[in-house]
This record gives C-alpha cells, structure tokens and sequence, in this order.
C-alpha cells in the first residue's frame, strides 16, 4: 500500500526554484490562485480522505492535524490540502473531502485537482505528500514525517522533517533537509 517515487513521465520542482503557479477551486467553489500568496509560506498537502496514512495523520491528535494547526494560527502559514484524485477514484468528490474536513476540524481549504495537472506539475505521487514554498519558492519536498501512520521507520529516532522545515524557514535559516523521500497511498489519478 505504500507508494514511493518511481519512474514518473514527470519531475519535481527543485528546491530553491519558483513554485508552479497554480489555480485550483476549494469545496465552497472558491477559485485559490498559489501566486496570490506569493509573499507568504504555503504548505502543499496532497490529500486523500479515504486513504489510512492520511486518516492517522489528521486524526486524533495526529501530527498533521496539530501542525496544520500550529501553522496556521501561530506562524501564520496558508495550508492548501490538494486531492488530485480523479472521478470515481478513492477519496474523490467534494461531499466525501467535506465530511473529512468537518471530521478532522480542517482550518484550511481543501482544493479539487481532479484532472491530476497539478499534482503531476508537482510530481505528487503520495497521500500525504507534502511541499513548502516560502515567498514563491520551494524549499521542502517530501514526507510529513519518518513515521508512517506512527510508525518510525527503521529503529531510529523520530524526525518531523515537514515541521523542522516550517521552523527553519520562520528562522530564516537554511532547509537541513530539504527532500525526503514521500509515503503513503498512491495519488490516484485518471
């Protein structure tokens, strides 16, 4: 069930390059424009409600719902969750993202990418897949976390990569780690 990047017919943003602009409609039908926060520190979450790693993440008390949280009311960081699910897939349709977002007390949008061009523009190959832009730039790309649903990988320590990412970037010091490697369900595009 885990889906890790492979031969994919494209590639990521490079850290340290301009993010893809983007325009994506939320679930109210609000059109959200990336560059209109071109002078702010996004976070790009791809989301699937019916996938189980993105479900323990913004569960109770999982570690996306408490960083989303954090950065969004206490840093100041706009959160875009993007399903690139397409029709009839897996955790597709805006009722069922709806539910989701009022189960898990999600704060921020939840943008529909059903055609895919977004995420394949950001090579989005995980739910949760995560990507930061500061001021129009990327600097992370890759995995919440070393824990998938909890679960630290390997015998080693825990690592909150995309936390330690937000809290570099509000230092304004550089990215220690600025790509991990995502997991999670695949993205389940067209």
């Amino acid at each position: 069930m885990i889906a890790l990047l492979s031969s994919l017919a494209f590639a990521a943003p490079a850290i340290g390059e301009p993010a893809p602009d983007f325009t994506l409609t939320d679930l109210d039908g609000n059109t959200v424009t990336l560059s209109e926060h071109a002078d702010e520190v996004v976070v790009l979450e791809w989301f699937n409600p019916g996938c189980p790693f993105v479900v323990y993440a913004h569960g109770d008390d999982g570690p996306l719902q408490k960083a989303a949280l954090n950065a969004v009311e206490n840093d100041g960081v706009v959160w875009l969750a993007i399903n690139s699910g397409a029709p009839g897939k897996q955790g597709h349709g805006v009722e069922k993202n709806k539910a989701a977002a009022t189960d898990w007390a999600m704060q921020h949008p939840i943008l529909i990418d059903e055609d895919g061009t977004v995420g394949q523009l950001y090579a989005a190959t995980t739910t949760p897949q995560m990507v930061v832009v500061d001021h129009g730039v990327v600097t992370y790309y890759g995995a919440l976390d070393n824990a998938p649903r909890g679960r630290v990988e390997g015998k080693g320590e825990y690592h909150g990569h995309l936390t330690t990412a937000l809290a570099e970037t509000k230092a304004g010091t550089p990215i220690s780690v600025a790509t991990t490697k995502p997991y999670g369900c695949s993205v389940k595009y067209e």
